[in-house]
């Protein structure tokens, strides 16, 4: 069976005279033409078109936990028990990146189970709802689902973080150029 996993743009769309449906034309961001070719030939496809996000860098995630692990040993040594995951918590709920989803209060303990098992960044915060019988759950999204704006807000919380424990990182220009890579491996 044929896959075709690509990125492109819609250049044109018009209205099917027949089936008075949409019909477009798409560019695709490949050169492999034998897939596209044997798609066309399968007839009915799945089709899933969506705006484009640039993906974020595991070399930037990488170098982000690096940091946080840096973190956790400094805060120790002043006596501070924090582990690498509270840490990381934090600095996602410093990015901001949730949703407000209003919940039964006798239902949220479950939601708030099952959100946070999508993973350690997965955290959720409470607050009274003006509906009631209500609780609004603020459900922060992990960095696993980050965009590319998002995970760099994140890489720099992280970063403000160890400057101001006095914990060396790259120099600026070493930050600039990972996310100039971050940025080639994201096109």
């Amino acid at each position: 069976m044929s896959k075709l996993d690509t990125t492109g743009i819609i250049t044109d769309l018009n209205i099917d005279f027949n089936s008075s449906k949409p019909k477009i034309t798409l560019l695709l961001d490949t050169k492999n033409k034998e897939v596209v070719e044997e798609l066309k030939n399968d007839g009915k496809l799945n089709i899933e078109l969506k705006k484009y996000s640039k993906k974020r860098s595991l070399d930037c995630n990488a170098y982000m936990w690096v940091l946080i692990q840096e973190i956790a040993e400094k805060l120790s040594t002043q006596d501070i028990s924090i582990t690498k995951e509270e840490i990381y918590r934090d600095a996602i709920k410093t990015v901001g990146a949730y949703t407000i989803v209003p919940i039964k209060t006798e239902a949220v303990d479950e939601w708030i189970r099952i959100w946070q098992s999508n993973g350690i960044g997965w955290v959720c915060d409470t607050q009274p709802s003006k509906l009631e019988g209500f609780t609004n759950v603020m459900c922060y999204h992990g960095s696993s689902v980050y965009t590319q704006v998002e995970m760099n807000r994140l890489v720099n919380v992280i970063i403000e973080n160890c400057r101001n424990l006095g914990i060396e990182t790259k120099s600026k220009q070493e930050i600039e150029s990972l996310l100039k890579e971050w940025d080639k491996k994201c096109q």
